[in-house]
């Protein structure tokens, strides 16, 4: 271990080499590298912890580069996972990685879970935070979670040394028409970092042992006042006698085979003489910019239920939102109105289009 480097925190009297030693020996998984996995990647990399540990398969957009700024210009179009190895093995050379070019689920949860003694929640939707929690609680690991929104954040340390977990704070998870989706309601740029900087902090004091873990407590941030409260609660020992994960979780947006790209959509409509196209974003997105050539209906997903009967049950139909996200849940919510559709989720949406025409 290079003594020189960490100097500036194994001074410290209440840190010390001790302290430094015990991240080296540490390996953390951290979970998304978006807005809240980059800054938590980046200072627990420059602090010295021995093994990192990132899944993620997205590719950087357009979009993320206001929020996720590891990431340039230059590398719209990357793998996420890729440019993250790169940037932070430069940052630190003595860091082990171990990088998961794919997406949390049941099916590899337990396996990538249980080579990490802390894990990290960058990620951005429910199914995942459920299904980390699960199997931390399975494998008895601690885990670290964040979540943002417009200009507030959230923090907490959930399993920790018998602590409460997630579903302690949050029995259920919401249905597809309580989620909030970032695209509609956005995000402040600088709010995932100074919450991931915090999930940072709390991983570090986890390994160390210095300080005390938001264990039991959830941290809530306003950026606009810039306050913070903490709110506590209780472990219900129910929580902590899960087995087993779920038979699912909702992770799989879709079945693979209702997934399409923009290029086989394309050529699709070449061939097919008669198709529906849904764009499922809300009024405003679809009045603010849409796409003329595809000629498609706006039905926002939340009135997608009261709306069926505007839908082609006789042609296959195709479901367009910004991201690929939200025409996923349109594809699944149709499917349980009616099996017979044939529904089709267009991958990456109109921000794949644009970055097609560029």
């Amino acid at each position: 271990m290079n003594i020189n480097r960490y100097q500036r925190q194994t001074v410290l009297k209440d840190f010390g080499p001790q302290a430094q030693q015990k991240l080296k020996n540490s390996s953390v998984l951290v979970v998304g590298a978006g807005g809240l996995g980059i800054p938590v990647l980046q200072y627990l990399n420059a602090m010295g912890i021995g093994t990192i540990g990132v899944i993620e398969q997205d590719d950087i957009e357009i979009t993320n580069l206001q929020r996720q700024v590891l990431y340039t210009e230059k590398d719209l179009g990357r793998s996420k996972i890729e440019v993250v190895l790169e940037r932070l093995s430069a940052q630190n050379s003595n860091t082990q990685f171990k990088t998961f070019d794919t997406f949390l689920t049941k099916h590899n949860a337990l396996e990538i879970i249980s080579q990490f003694d802390v894990i990290v929640d960058g990620s951005d939707n429910f199914p995942t935070r459920y299904l980390i929690n699960d199997a931390c609680v399975i494998l008895k690991k601690p885990f670290v979670s964040g979540a943002i929104q417009g200009f507030e954040g959230q923090l907490s340390v959930f399993n920790y040394q018998g602590g409460p977990t997630y579903r302690c704070l949050f029995p259920n998870m919401p249905t597809l028409e309580e989620i909030p989706n970032c695209n509609e309601n956005g995000v402040l740029g600088v709010i995932p970092g100074i919450i991931g900087n915090l999930q940072a902090l709390e991983t570090v004091k986890i390994i160390s042992g210095v300080g005390k873990i938001l264990n039991g407590k959830l941290l809530l941030f306003n950026g606009l006042n810039q306050s913070y409260q903490t709110i506590t609660f209780s472990l219900k020992p129910q929580n902590t006698a899960i087995k087993k994960l779920l038979e699912s979780y909702g992770t799989e947006v879709c079945k693979v085979d209702k997934n399409i790209g923009i290029e086989e959509f394309e050529n699709r409509l070449k061939i097919q003489k008669h198709v529906q196209i849904i764009d499922v974003r809300t009024k405003e997105e679809f009045e603010n910019f849409s796409l003329p050539q595809l000629k498609a209906l706006n039905i926002p997903l939340n009135e997608l239920k009261d709306r069926t009967e505007e839908l082609d049950s006789l042609n296959p139909i195709y479901l367009l939102c910004q991201s690929g996200k939200r025409s996923g849940m349109a594809v699944r919510i149709l499917e349980g109105i009616n099996p017979e559709l044939e529904l089709y989720n267009i991958l990456g949406g109109v921000d794949q289009f644009l970055a097609l025409q560029k």
